[in-house]
């Protein structure tokens, strides 16, 4: 896809006929960068020489309020912000698996096209689905059970 090939204004060319806010890239790609670099061993190393400094900081600072609100006040900033970090992530994670998942339902003969976007569903309408897969598993497993195969395309 032609990702950042035409600016016009403040939108971005991300794809095809698709204009999207500048903001909205530069966030995106700020928050996979983030992303990639929060997930190294490095930076984990990091945080914890960072909790090892202030520990070793303590007696130094009397163990005050202070010192302890230096650690608390950092510890909720970036918990807050990696609230944002990690659903962006799982969002970007979740829609690639589910446009993977897609194109298998949309390439593999005998599958039925109806299940593509099912995600996009209200609940009614998944439970629908739900139900009518659970009824062709127990039939699957009660024709295992009679020593016959389970390998069919029975229609949902």
């Amino acid at each position: 896809m032609g990702r950042r090939v035409a600016r016009a204004g403040r939108f971005v060319q991300s794809a095809p006929g698709k204009a999207v806010p500048e903001a909205m890239m530069a966030y995106g790609d700020v928050a996979k960068r983030v992303s990639r670099w929060c997930g190294r061993p490095g930076t984990f190393v990091l945080a914890l020489s960072v909790i090892a400094i202030w520990i070793v900081t303590g007696p130094i600072f009397g163990f005050s309020d202070t010192w302890q609100l230096v650690i608390n006040t950092g510890t909720t900033i970036v918990t807050f912000l990696m609230v944002f970090l990690i659903q962006n992530t799982q969002n970007r994670d979740t829609a690639a698996i589910q446009l993977k998942l897609d194109e298998l339902i949309r390439a593999t003969k005998g599958a039925h096209n109806a299940l593509l976007d099912l995600e996009e569903l209200d609940e009614a309408m998944l439970e629908d689905f739900r139900t009518r897969y659970e009824r062709l598993a127990r039939a699957a497993r009660a024709q295992k059970a009679q020593g016959l195969p389970d390998t069919d395309v029975p229609e949902a």
